[in-house]
Formats: structure tokens, sequence, C-alpha cells
């Protein structure tokens, strides 16, 4: 019998389905010909879904993601 605890970390799994949707909304806008970077930090900025698509469903799956949980994840990526 093993009695390993396994760890399990809610953020690196928010992480993970942020870092998810967003490429996903990156693709969709992109197959649309828009600058996915500058939609992305329009959205980010003023939370206007108006930014997103709605192609592939990327405004729905943007607007899950907590404005400030996908700035988290983005600076955390950066810097580590």
């Amino acid at each position: 019998m093993n009695d390993a605890t396994a760890v399990f970390s809610v953020h690196n799994e928010k992480d993970n389905e942020i870092r998810m949707i967003l490429k996903e909304v990156y693709n969709a806008l992109e197959q649309k010909g828009y600058n996915p970077i500058n939609q992305i930090v329009g959205y980010i900025l003023s939370e206007d879904p108006t930014y997103i698509t709605t192609h592939q469903g990327a405004r729905n799956k943007i607007r899950k993601l907590d404005r400030d949980d996908i700035l988290q994840a983005v600076l955390k990526y950066y810097l580590a």
C-alpha cells in the first residue's frame, strides 16, 4: 500500500485552464484576421467583450475567466 501524499495545486490547474482558453481565443482571432494580442489586451483593459470575436465561441470562453486571474497567470508565466 502506498501512503504517499499526492500534491494537487488548484493554482496550476487554473493557470492551465487560462492558458488553454487564451490559446483558443488567440487562434480564433487570428483566423478572423485580427491582431490577437491587441484584441486580447483591449479586452483585458476594458472588459469590453466586443474586442473578442464570437468565432469558435471565443467570446464565451474568455468571459468565463476573471481578468485579474488572466493578468496574474500571464505575469507569473512571463516572470518565471
